[in-house]
């Protein structure tokens, strides 16, 4: 499956994710993961999984079906 997101791209989480993904949040992708490297990964549907840089400087692991693109 090809990333809808590349590195650098500004992103917002949708309203409609999970409390714990931070709803609204705007941040960058620092992390593309296509492919499952670990167990970890496992807790997330098929599909591309992005870390997601925030404003704040903390970062989470969030599906790409909770994410939509944001301006700069």
């Amino acid at each position: 499956m090809k990333p809808r997101f590349n590195y650098d791209d500004v992103v917002q989480v949708r309203s409609t994710a999970s409390s714990d993904s931070r709803p609204g949040a705007r941040g960058w992708v620092v992390g593309v993961f296509d492919t499952r490297p670990g167990p970890y990964f496992d807790k997330f549907p098929e599909g591309v999984v992005y870390t997601i840089e925030f404003e704040d400087g903390s970062s989470l692991e969030i599906h790409e079906q909770d994410l939509e693109a944001s301006g700069p």
